[in-house]
């Protein structure tokens, strides 16, 4: 992962690991602020948000990240540190974006420097927090997914029998959330740094601008770097309470495994259930109706009492799976009889379908009136988009077929105007690896449009707990098995905007990053999006093409070293890698056809 090499770079992996393994302990933490002060950690929260998409967006004062990364690291050490001497943060913007029920939802963005800022409190606290968080919340977390969630839901289905869910909706939970609460848990994780959480108590009233707002009294303005975390603080007890109720209810007795104690735990009158929980969505599973009712109103106590948090009465409710549906994370999910036993299915929910034929009838249009081979191509990201998402459902195949009927007059009468309807027997290799030719669909600006059909359902599998990044067994597990799905990163690339480049050029990028399992082809390193180039072997003003078997993919610091001429820069390049011989031996080999000099080894 480029996240935990760049920990490597900045020498923050021990950093990370003691905190944790220290939280694990339940060791209390007096003296944070020099670790979240340290150089080392506010360059990593500077690269870590230089990355990010989000780093072009302007706060209040107008700035992006564009105004800083010309400064020296010296430099924007410097000016964190003394901006954290008498901490005041800016106003935070306020920016509406649109909810599939037509309503919007208003986010907090906070200027360039505080989001850095954010970002080295976020480093800090996160491995503390992760050895408090229950392992059955997914959202916001490292290498946790929403499909991690729906598999822990059909396991709880399939295995365990539980066919009466608990749908509980919190009214406005990110505007709502109690700051002196939250500054207590915070506290009860062992965080005892005064410094810190004063700071932590300025970030969360930090005044919004416009609308008379003026300094919130409550709420974690979505937004935020830290909002994520610190709304999993908040809901971490009820993750716990819940499991205390049950799973991990304590018993005077001693059993031999799990199995026997959830067998006495069924003579008791205590009420069995399950939480899953990703971000604010979470539900409870259930055997029966009865339990399902003890829970619902347990839960809407706890929330009132114990979080001040109120629920949607007209949103949160009981269903039984065997008779109705209940929706989750874009899924819906039901329990269907299959020979002796249910079985979850799982589909898209109607808004969301209902969602998906409004976006894509749009971006339909945008084609039609502009058929350029980058709107053909962020047309294609769209669809993977959709299909890698949903690929997790049991029903996909058949979902996904009624929505391309449903969009295939629509889709017709806009587009033939503009491409050739046909079958891809000559479609690249990136359209073969993912969609066979059995279909018709459009070629417009001499790329094949991907189609809505022609989708298979992807074995869903629970989380794996040892995955861990802060622990070292953890990151060799992560290392050896996390399969990067390069899916995710194709739609990325796809998405990516490079004018003046041939539609060959294009396509064989996305194959040939495809073709390398997503890995730089001189380092062996996995790439996100983010960081991937595309080297031309022989360069186009040497005579090369921009045919397949002339490009490479790159580490994006590789290829600028591939190219650098001054040795300082070239200095610069080489220091996070630690490259061996024979890498620098295939990098000259690269320089070579570019007619430049060999980065001369040192002896």
């Amino acid at each position: 992962m480029q996240t935990l090499r760049y920990w490597d770079y900045y020498d923050m992996t021990s950093t990370f690991t003691d905190l944790h393994e220290k939280a694990l302990a339940r060791k209390k933490f007096d003296n944070l602020y020099g670790l979240i002060n340290s150089s080392q950690n506010i360059l990593l929260a500077f690269r870590t948000i230089k990355s990010n998409k989000g780093s072009q967006t302007p706060g209040t004062d107008g700035k992006t990240i564009e105004d800083i990364k010309t400064l020296t690291e010296e430099d924007i050490v410097n000016h964190v540190r003394n901006k954290l001497l008498n901490y005041q943060p800016k106003k935070v913007r306020r920016v509406y974006i649109p909810k599939p029920n037509g309503k919007k939802r208003p986010l907090g963005i906070p200027s360039i420097v505080d989001r850095i800022i954010q970002q080295c409190f976020k480093q800090i606290i996160e491995p503390i927090a992760e050895a408090y968080f229950y392992k059955h919340s997914y959202g916001f977390r490292s290498v946790r997914s929403t499909h991690n969630a729906l598999a822990r839901v059909q396991h709880l289905i399939n295995q365990v029998n539980l066919h009466y869910v608990v749908d509980v909706d919190i009214q406005g939970f990110f505007d709502n959330v109690n700051h002196t609460l939250l500054l207590k848990q915070i506290w009860n994780m062992g965080i005892r740094d005064k410094r810190v959480l004063r700071i932590i108590s300025k970030m969360l009233k930090a005044e919004i601008e416009g609308e008379g707002e003026g300094i919130p009294l409550k709420g974690t303005p979505q937004g935020g770097i830290l909002s994520p975390l610190l709304s999993n603080i908040v809901l971490n007890d009820l993750d716990h309470w819940v499991a205390g109720q049950w799973i991990n209810f304590k018993t005077q007795h001693v059993y031999a495994g799990d199995f026997h104690r959830i067998r006495a735990l069924k003579k008791t009158n205590l009420k069995e259930g399950y939480i899953v929980r990703y971000a604010d969505d979470f539900k409870i599973l259930c055997r029966d109706w009865r339990s399902a009712q003890k829970w619902y109103h347990a839960v809407k106590l706890y929330l009132r009492d114990r979080l001040k948090l109120d629920i949607s009465p007209e949103k949160s409710q009981i269903v039984n799976l065997r008779k109705r549906k209940s929706d989750f994370l874009g899924f819906t999910i039901w329990a269907e009889k299959k020979g002796k036993r249910r079985v979850a299915y799982t589909g898209i929910n109607e808004k969301k379908k209902a969602e998906i034929k409004k976006q894509a009838r749009e971006r339909i249009k945008i084609l039609h009136k502009s058929p350029t081979t980058q709107n053909a191509l962020l047309f294609n990201s769209f669809v993977l988009g959709l299909h890698n998402y949903f690929s997790r459902a049991t029903h996909v195949s058949v979902e996904f077929s009624r929505l391309a009927y449903d969009l295939k007059a629509f889709t017709y009468n806009r587009l033939k105007v503009i491409g050739k309807y046909q079958y891809p027997d000559n479609a690249p290799p990136t359209y073969k690896k993912f969609y066979k030719n059995r279909y018709r669909t459009f070629k417009v600006a001499g790329v094949y449009l991907f189609p809505f059909r022609d989708v298979k359902t992807v074995n869903n599998l629970c989380f794996q707990q040892t995955l861990n990044p802060y622990t070292p067994e953890g990151r060799k597990r992560l290392h050896k098995e996390l399969n990067m799905d390069i899916r995710y990163e194709l739609i990325k690339l796809m998405q990516s905007n490079i004018p003046y480049r041939s539609i060959e050029y294009l396509d064989n990028r996305l194959s040939r990053y495809s073709m390398q399992a997503g890995k730089c082809e001189i380092s062996g390193i996995f790439l996100t999006a983010d960081y991937v180039h595309c080297h031309h072997l022989l360069p186009l003003h040497l005579g090369g093409t921009d045919e397949y078997s002339n490009l490479r993919i790159l580490h994006k610091d590789i290829h600028k070293l591939v190219h650098a001429t001054k040795l300082e820069t070239i200095a610069k390049l080489m220091s996070p890698f630690g490259f061996s011989d024979s890498t620098i031996l295939k990098i000259n080999q690269y320089r070579k056809m570019s007619n430049l000099e060999p980065i001369v080894l040192k002896i």
